[in-house]
C-alpha cells in the first residue's frame, strides 16, 4: 500500500477511534529488503498493510505491535543479522535475532495509537456534573446517560477494557444500570452511594443472579479512600481510581460485600414531611419525595431505590414491620 494511502487510512482509523500501531524503519545496515522511512500500518485484529521487511521482520514487528497496543508504549525494535552489529546502546531497545540469510539489520520504531478513554456517566448531580469536566480536562471521551434513558441505552457505547463507567442514579435504577454494564468487558464500573446503600445494591444483584465474578468487579462505593466529602472531592477521587486503574492495568480493589441487614419499621406511619425508615436497607427517606412505596399491613412503606421496593413486595413477611 502506497505510504500516503497507508497515512489517510490511519487518519480515518484515529477519527473513527479505531485502535492501531503504525511500524517505521528509521535505520537499516545491509542488506535489507526494507529502507529507513518504509512503513507498516497493523491493526487490533493483527492485520498488517505495508512492507517493513520480510518473513524474518513481519512476525516480530506484529508481536511487538500487539504489545504496543496492550501496554500503551511505544519502543524502538532492533533485529540484528548474522553480520549485523548490534547498536551501541542498548536502553530503550527491544533487540531480536534477524534468522534470514540476508544478514542485514533493522531498527523499526512501532508506535501505538490508542482511542481516548471512554469515560460514562450514567445519572445526574453535582458528582456526574463534576466529572463531565474533569474527565474533559484529562481528554477523556466523555458520554452521559439519563437516568430515564432506560438500559439499552448503555448497548450504543463501545464498553471495552478502555472504558469506565460510573452509576449515580441516587438508588432510582442502580440495578438495572449495573446489571446491564456488568454483563460488558467494561474496565471498571463503579456505584456511587454510601455503603449501607451500597450493600443493598450489592445484594439485590446476588438475588437476580449476577455471576459472583461480574459482582467482583464493582467498586461499591467509587472512588480511592481520600477522606472524599464534597461532591467535587469525591468526583475527584473517582477520576484518580480509574486513572490509577487504567495506568496500572490492576482492578480497584472492592470493598466486601456486607450482608443485608433487616431493620423494623417504625411503629406508626410516618407524615408527610417527616422521614421513614427503609425496612429492607435501614436508610432514612423522606416521605415527601420518596418516588418508591408500598402497603404492609394497612400503612405506607417507603424506600430508598426500586430494588429495595422489590425486595420486600417479593417478600414482606421476611422484614420486621411493628
Amino acid at each position: 500500500m502506497p505510504e500516503l494511502d497507508l497515512l489517510a487510512l490511519a487518519a480515518a482509523l484515529r477519527q473513527q477511534g479505531e485502535a492501531f500501531a503504525l511500524a517505521t524503519v528509521v535505520r537499516c545496515e545491509r542488506p535489507t529488503s526494507a529502507k529507513p522511512g518504509a512503513k507498516a500500518l497493523i491493526r487490533a485484529d493483527g492485520t498488517m498493510l505495508g512492507w517493513v521487511g520480510g518473513a524474518c521482520a513481519e512476525p516480530i514487528v506484529l508481536r511487538e505491535a500487539a504489545a504496543a497496543l496492550r501496554d500503551g508504549e511505544p519502543r524502538l525494535v532492533s533485529l540484528v543479522g548474522e553480520h549485523g552489529r548490534p547498536a551501541g546502546r542498548t536502553e530503550g531497545i527491544r533487540e531480536h535475532p534477524m534468522t534470514c540469510h540476508s544478514g542485514g539489520t533493522l531498527e523499526i520504531y512501532v508506535e501505538p495509537y490508542l482511542p481516548k478513554p471512554l469515560l460514562v456517566l450514567v445519572g445526574h448531580g453535582p458528582v456526574v456534573e463534576t466529572l463531565v469536566a474533569l474527565g474533559r480536562a484529562v481528554d477523556y471521551t466523555v458520554e452521559t446517560v439519563a437516568t430515564d434513558a432506560g438500559a439499552a441505552a448503555l448497548d450504543r457505547l463501545a464498553l471495552t477494557d478502555r472504558a469506565a463507567v460510573v452509576i449515580a442514579t441516587h438508588g432510582e435504577v442502580d440495578e438495572a444500570m449495573l446489571e446491564r454494564v456488568l454483563a460488558t468487558g467494561a474496565g471498571y464500573v463503579s456505584l456511587v452511594a454510601s455503603r449501607k446503600r451500597a450493600a443493598a445494591v450489592l445484594a439485590t444483584l446476588r438475588e437476580r443472579g449476577v455471576p459472583m465474578e461480574r459482582l467482583g468487579r464493582l467498586k461499591a462505593p467509587a472512588g480511592l479512600d481520600i477522606g472524599a466529602v464534597t461532591p467535587t472531592e469525591i468526583a475527584v477521587s473517582i477520576l484518580a481510581e480509574i486513572i490509577q486503574l487504567q495506568r496500572s492495568g490492576k482492578a480497584p480493589t472492592a470493598d466486601a460485600m456486607p450482608r443485608l441487614a433487616v431493620i423494623a419499621a417504625p411503629s406508626s406511619a410516618p407524615a408527610v414531611g417527616d422521614d421513614a425508615i427503609d425496612p429492607v436497607c435501614g436508610m432514612r427517606v423522606s416521605v415527601a419525595t420518596a418516588r418508591h412505596r408500598s402497603e404492609a399491613g394497612g400503612r405506607p412503606v417507603y424506600f430508598c431505590c426500586g430494588g429495595c421496593k422489590a425486595k420486600f413486595d417479593a417478600a414482606p413477611e421476611r422484614y420486621a414491620l411493628r
